[in-house]
């Protein structure tokens, strides 16, 4: 599998995710830096997470409107993988790419801890190697995870499947409107989410829960 990590200042995930991908794939990815119009012939595409930008104006908003998005867009629209992780999804969601909008935390607090997900969707090019209703542990760490949807957008991306992850046991950390932890575009090649799987995919983490979300995407590159 070849990937790409995109980097943009302010991200401070993009280390563990190259590390993650490395472990995983076997192949370090390239990085791509903000002002890239054009991306290499790869499989996947990661967005890390941070604080792009200092999170001026909205979290994501002046990152999405760099010109590597807009290149990400075209790989995307020709069905190459994208995966956006906290700071990540919320660019993927300024730049249109994902449904809805990610508000700050009804804590009004910044939150860094585990919570358990339970997959809803097994059936992704990132989930298939777990079963639907599996509860996994994954670290969240953000200010702005707050997932909120129109009750339109909210009843299609249901009906379609295109929530991945609810927040499971009680565990919600930001407030997020049905629990929604990671959702899918109508495709289904690009995932948003804001847990942090990258940070647990090895013993060294505590565990691999995390690990079966690029398994998932590898294992359907190389079918």
């Amino acid at each position: 599998m070849k990937s790409a990590v995109v980097q943009l200042p302010g991200l401070n995930r993009d280390r563990d995710m190259i590390a993650a991908l490395t472990k995983i794939s076997g192949h370090a990815p390239v990085t791509i830096w903000q002002t890239e119009t054009e991306i290499p012939d790869v499989d996947l595409i990661v967005i890390p997470g941070g604080f792009s930008y200092g999170d001026y104006l909205r979290c994501g908003a002046i990152a999405a409107r760099m010109p590597v998005m807009q290149a990400i867009k075209e790989k995307a629209e020709k069905g190459v993988k994208v995966i956006g992780v906290c700071n990540g999804f919320q660019i993927l969601v300024e730049a249109g790419m994902l449904p809805g909008a990610l508000m700050r935390n009804t804590s009004l607090k910044f939150v860094c801890k585990e919570i358990k997900l339970e997959v809803v969707n097994a059936d992704t090019d990132f989930t298939r190697a777990y079963a639907k209703g599996q509860i996994i542990r994954c670290p969240v760490a953000h200010h702005d995870g707050n997932y909120f949807a129109d009750a339109e957008t909210l009843k299609t991306i249901e009906g379609n499947g295109q929530i991945v992850f609810r927040y499971a046991e009680g565990t919600n950390p930001n407030g997020s409107m049905n629990d929604i932890a990671g959702v899918v575009n109508g495709r289904g090649n690009v995932l948003g989410m804001m847990p942090h799987p990258e940070n647990l995919i090895e013993a060294a983490h505590g565990g691999n829960d995390g690990r079966g979300i690029f398994a998932s995407a590898l294992d359907v590159i190389a079918a």
